[in-house]
């Protein structure tokens, strides 16, 4: 998987609530109303400056906070290709590749400026910042996490192969 597109930088310990606000999670199952609300406490013209392909890059921790799926799929609905950050939330994590949000483990996500051009390889977790002409790199996903996100999440996995297939 090769994605294009432009950083949008955050900093470290950026929460599920900072990721979608909870005055929206509980309101509404409609994942592409609460991608509007995307990082809206955080940059409240998050959404207007996203294009689809774009990156969230962030610091240490990203994700930390509840287990709810709705922040990684807020952000896949908001056409955010990946997220790029120097660690994340475990469950966090999980719940990104369970629905095929693309996620990269990077030491040296803080190279990265607002507004860079990436290139990014997923198999590779090779990141071609286009901007400052350097390469960076991430920590690489398994085969099978790359499967999972290839078709769309772990449901999409277990629906096309009748179970779990490694």
């Amino acid at each position: 998987m090769n994605l294009k597109g432009k950083a949008h930088k955050f900093g470290d310990s950026i929460n599920t609530d900072y990721i979608i606000s909870g005055k929206y999670k509980f309101k509404t199952l409609d994942m592409d109303e609460l991608a509007t609300h995307v990082m809206e406490d955080l940059d409240p013209d998050f959404c207007s400056k996203v294009t689809a392909g774009d990156f969230i890059v962030a610091g240490k921790n990203f994700g930390l906070g509840s287990s709810r799926e709705q922040a990684p799929l807020a952000i896949k609905h908001a056409k955010i290709s990946a997220v790029i950050a120097r660690s994340f939330a475990r469950i966090f994590f999980r719940n990104a590749i369970n629905t095929g949000l693309p996620i990269l483990i990077c030491r040296d996500a803080d190279r990265i400026d607002e507004g860079d051009e990436l290139e990014v390889d997923l198999s590779s977790g090779l990141i071609i910042n286009r901007t400052k002409e350097e390469e960076l790199k991430a920590e690489k996903l398994p085969p099978i996490m790359i499967r999972i996100l290839e078709e769309g999440g772990l449901a999409e996995h277990l629906i096309r192969h009748g179970g779990f297939e490694v």
